[in-house]
């Protein structure tokens, strides 16, 4: 590589936005891990740094067990594969199935291994306005903080509905043969608290 050549691709690095280069610092984090919020730290710009926060929250969010729960359309999907689910359901007017098919009856209150079947006490598919397939990173940032398309909700109260909330907690605890979300739901928490805390800024 020609000496000239190698000074413009230093020159285009160096200035490369801060977002992206925090973004692009957690991937270092291990895809089973979530990086804890004190590691963050070193990045000085605010908004950079809640990009990189979010980005890391984003493991979670793009993992099969929240995805597969927030589709476009009206199929769930299922396992680690995000394969449609089988038998072949619908969410219903309320996300808890069709009248003649509703989640509950087989989804009982918590997971039954030997069929391999998940379970919660308000097993249902998310409303379809929350639906995250197919999107990047950014279009679910942006979608989480739409009172109009995260259920109504403050980007505060997304704190406690991540962190705490039992059906959003199965992701953790799934059961036989599926991977569990990315780190635990407190550390979960702990990097939506901190997103929102540094201006919950937005992956592009």
């Amino acid at each position: 590589m020609r000496f000239d050549m190698r000074v413009h691709l230093f020159v285009a690095v160096l200035v490369l936005p801060a977002t992206v280069l925090a973004a692009t610092a957690v991937s270092d984090s291990p895809p089973d891990r979530l990086a804890s919020v004190e590691s963050f730290a070193s990045i000085s710009d605010t908004s950079a740094r809640s990009v990189a926060i979010f980005t890391e929250l984003g493991k979670v969010l793009t993992s099969p067990r929240c995805m597969n729960c927030h589709p476009v359309g009206d199929r769930p999907r299922q396992g680690d594969m995000s394969r449609l689910h089988q038998p072949p359901v619908e969410r219903g007017a309320d996300g808890f199935g069709l009248p003649a098919l509703r989640c509950p009856i087989c989804h009982q209150s918590a997971n039954y291994d030997p069929a391999g079947m998940p379970g919660d006490p308000i097993w249902h598919l998310a409303p379809r306005e929350m639906g995250w397939e197919g999107k990047t990173l950014g279009q679910i940032c942006a979608q989480i903080k739409d009172p109009a398309r995260n259920g109504n909700r403050s980007v505060d109260a997304l704190v406690e509905h991540i962190g705490e909330d039992h059906l959003v907690g199965w992701a953790w605890r799934p059961g036989y043969g599926r991977r569990p979300a990315p780190g635990t739901q407190t550390e979960a928490g702990a990097l939506v608290a901190a997103w929102v805390k540094t201006g919950a800024a937005c992956p592009n």
